[in-house]
């Protein structure tokens, strides 16, 4: 985002208040590329708000949610206006005679990240909070393994992401980060109140790779183990990442769906990067809720290393809408991407590459574990 001077007047970053019509009309918003990357902090990955000092006005649990924030001018409760996001009470100082918060007072939350790894990129969404969003925040991180309380997590040791910077209201506020470290929490912090609507924490997957060899055969594509999209050659709809969550689809917009295909002898496609070096023995390819616009035809490809090859898995075969289908390979392919075809376009929920780590795979693995402080 660009640097806002903290000495300008502090309600220079308010939204003007809301006069009626969309609300999201003055919205604004920024172009934060790494946003392409899978959110962490995607509750879909198992992430969760574990702890806040205070959630007075509004809960903490909202700052995940995967919808967009939305806003009900007349939603009052008993405690006051109630906002689709995380807001506290207002703070104040210590006597009459210091009436507001001292500097260091302030608010948090943490989240625990669904899936730890490398953050590239933070989102603090502050959409309706117009009058009432913090005037400045800082985001810490840290790597506690296991299932830490929030007691123990109080006491880990934080790294600083974000210091205290301004954001503006009724805003998405983006911040590039480049720590070279794999984290498992991300603490929010507000200065010294108000209220967030959504956080958003985009990275690279970086899987404890002692997990994944005791599983032994393992989805080597799933976002939770490591795998990533790459690129595509049509996002529209939703972002191709959806093919690789967890879970199955639940409705049409949780997978990856393109335009429709209006250049012959063209077709859609989707690039996946593998964990890590991994031997293939079963695909799955499932278009659930996909019905009247799933792809008519896939076929798979591979290949080994970023300069390899391609090679075909899964030739050209007809899928039906709303169905799993699983495919057996008739040797193991060995590969550290894979290239989905549709033909001509349409839509797939879910790809599952069912497999092992090679030899060489796990080593890389561990290797890049150990390099990111795991």
């Amino acid at each position: 985002m660009s640097s806002l001077d903290a000495n300008q007047d502090p309600h220079a970053n308010d939204a003007a208040p809301y006069s009626g019509g969309d609300p999201y009309a003055d919205y604004r918003t920024g172009d934060f590329p790494f946003t392409e990357l899978v959110d962490l902090a995607d509750r879909r990955l198992g992430a969760g708000v574990v702890a806040a000092n205070d959630e007075f006005f509004a809960e903490r649990e909202n700052l995940i949610s995967r919808e967009r924030a939305v806003f009900d001018p007349e939603h009052f409760g008993h405690k006051g206006k109630i906002m689709d996001g995380w807001e506290t009470r207002r703070r104040r100082g210590a006597d009459a005679e210091n009436v507001f918060p001292a500097p260091e007072d302030h608010d948090w939350a943490i989240v625990r990240l669904g899936a730890p790894g490398v953050i590239r990129g933070i989102v603090v969404d502050t959409a309706h909070f117009r009058g009432n969003y913090p005037q400045k925040v800082s985001i810490q991180a840290t790597a506690v393994e296991g299932s830490p309380s929030p007691a123990e997590l109080l006491e880990a040791k934080w790294e600083e992401l974000v210091p205290p910077t301004p954001v503006r209201g009724h805003a998405a506020n983006g911040f590039e980060i480049n720590a070279e470290r794999r984290f498992t929490h991300v603490r929010l912090c507000q200065h010294p109140d108000g209220g967030v609507a959504r956080f958003r924490v985009h990275g690279e997957v970086v899987p404890d790779p002692e997990w994944l060899e005791l599983l032994g055969t393992l989805d080597l594509i799933a976002v939770l183990n490591g795998g990533s999209y790459e690129d595509a050659s049509d996002k529209f709809y939703s972002s191709p990442t959806q093919i690789i969550l967890p879970g199955t689809s639940r409705k049409m917009d949780d997978g990856w769906e393109n335009r429709r295909r209006r250049v012959r002898d063209t077709n859609d496609w989707v690039r996946f990067k593998l964990v890590a070096q991994g031997a293939v023995r079963a695909v799955e390819i499932d278009t659930a809720y996909l019905k009247g616009n799933s792809a008519g035809w896939i076929a798979l490809q591979g290949r080994n290393g970023d300069s390899g090859e391609w090679f075909e898995i899964i030739p050209r075969t007809r899928l039906q809408p709303d169905t799993l289908h699983r495919f057996k390979l008739p040797a193991q392919a060995v590969v550290t991407h894979v290239r989905l075809d549709a033909f001509p376009d349409g839509g797939v929920a879910r790809m599952r590459l069912h497999g092992a780590l090679t030899e060489q795979g796990a080593a890389d693995l561990r290797a890049r574990y150990a390099a990111l402080g795991g």
